[in-house]
């Protein structure tokens, strides 16, 4: 290659480079502008009141759940939502269960990015309300169906322990 092609060659790949980053740039703002007019959403669950509050802006969404049981503790922290899955199969050492009535997980799975855990439906409704699963947080297959429609991927839950203010807030009204 001569100076002058070697000179214009690497005049088109910064000129590409620079388009480049500006498109990258420009796809970066959108996504930003993007994300800044969804509206700011997460979930927290009180174990101890046994709810889970979908806050998205203002508006507040109380449901009842199932936290895990003293033997199989619900973990506590802030996580993130990593799947979604829509009819769930179920899947346990020996034993898989198809999408169904007869699904331990019910309708909709949520997982949470604390392996092994998530948000998901029931077969039992009547363990809502109690400390029964095996440390994820269950809600009545209607109610976690409305959820799944309403959380995407990568919202913060949180799941608390321990009453703080802010959940005496949040759940005061529902007791």
């Amino acid at each position: 290659m001569t100076t002058r092609t070697t000179t214009w060659v690497l005049a088109m790949a910064t000129a590409a480079a620079l388009a480049g980053a500006r498109t990258a740039a420009a796809a970066a703002e959108a996504r930003a502008v993007d994300r800044s007019a969804a509206p700011a959403r997460r979930i927290v669950v009180s174990i101890p009141d046994r709810k889970l509050a979908l806050i998205e802006s203002d508006a507040i969404t109380i449901y009842p759940v199932a936290v895990g049981a003293p033997v199989s503790p619900s973990p506590v922290g802030t996580f993130s939502v990593v799947t979604r899955v829509a009819n769930p199969t179920y899947y346990k050492p020996g034993k898989v269960v198809g999408p169904g009535a007869a699904n331990p997980i019910g309708t909709r799975w949520i997982g949470l990015s604390a392996k092994g855990y998530g948000i998901h439906g029931t077969d039992r409704p009547g363990s809502i309300g109690h400390a029964k699963s095996h440390g994820c947080i269950r809600l009545r297959n209607h109610d976690v169906e409305q959820l799944f429609a309403r959380v995407r991927m990568g919202d913060v839950v949180e799941l608390h322990a321990e009453r703080t203010p802010e959940i005496e807030r949040l759940f005061a009204e529902s007791r």
